[in-house]
């Protein structure tokens, strides 16, 4: 499977593969129980945009909350429902597709206040390590890259279920979150109001509201 291959093409379910990516992770210890049937998971799965959130809140003027979405965005995922360690996943995140939903808003993230879209116009999560957790709940440990600066950061994500849907698209889907503080990434512009505070908080919560389709080898 070609990362970010925007040709690929879907195809109709055949039976689960149990294939690996290379440079898996190493496998750490299970808190949680695994579910037997998440077995028949294993294999790599795409994002599907249409049914999926990569979205931000923040505070605002200490008394509302803004928030948003990244709206564009290529993804690789491998999911191991036998040895949920050696799951994988990377997001490469196009900052020039953030909204809001007010435009002089979303101008302003993308300029050089904060996320400078035309010098850097990527932003990468790439898992290190996955932990079972909890039952369904799994810890996910990787290296965000904002602005060219790259921090660990970690997901709880929840798994929510798994269907096939009536075109015979086996489908997945994950809830996630993490809060970041924007100052480690570089993302320090601010204002300061007269009351005291800041205009825009330094903590930002990321939520990953993710359905997923697997993929198949030549897809």
């Amino acid at each position: 499977m070609n990362l970010f291959n925007r040709a690929a093409s879907l195809r109709r379910p055949a039976p689960p593969t149990d294939r690996q990516l290379p440079h898996e992770s190493p496998a750490f210890a299970a808190t949680g129980t695994l579910d037997p049937a998440l077995a028949g998971l294993t294999g790599e799965w795409i994002i599907d945009r249409a049914h999926s959130r990569i979205g931000f809140s923040v505070r605002h003027a200490l008394v509302t909350t803004v928030r948003g979405a990244f709206t564009q965005y290529e993804s690789r995922l491998y999911f191991d429902g036998r040895d949920p360690s050696r799951s994988q996943a990377e997001i490469l995140l196009s900052t020039a597709s953030v909204d809001t939903g007010v435009e002089q808003r979303d101008a302003h993230l993308v300029g050089r206040d904060f996320l400078d879209a035309a010098t850097y116009p990527r932003m990468r999560f790439a898992s290190t390590a996955v932990h079972l957790v909890g039952n369904d709940v799994y810890r996910m440990t990787g290296d965000l890259t904002i602005k060219n600066v790259t921090r660990p950061v970690d997901l709880e994500l929840t798994y929510i279920g798994h269907v096939v849907d009536p075109f015979g698209y086996e489908r997945v889907g994950f809830d996630g979150t993490t809060t970041i503080n924007r100052s480690e990434w570089g993302l320090t512009y601010n204002q300061r109001l007269a009351e005291g505070g800041a205009m825009v908080s330094e903590k930002v919560r990321l939520q990953f509201d993710l359905a997923a389709i697997r993929q198949f080898p030549g897809a």
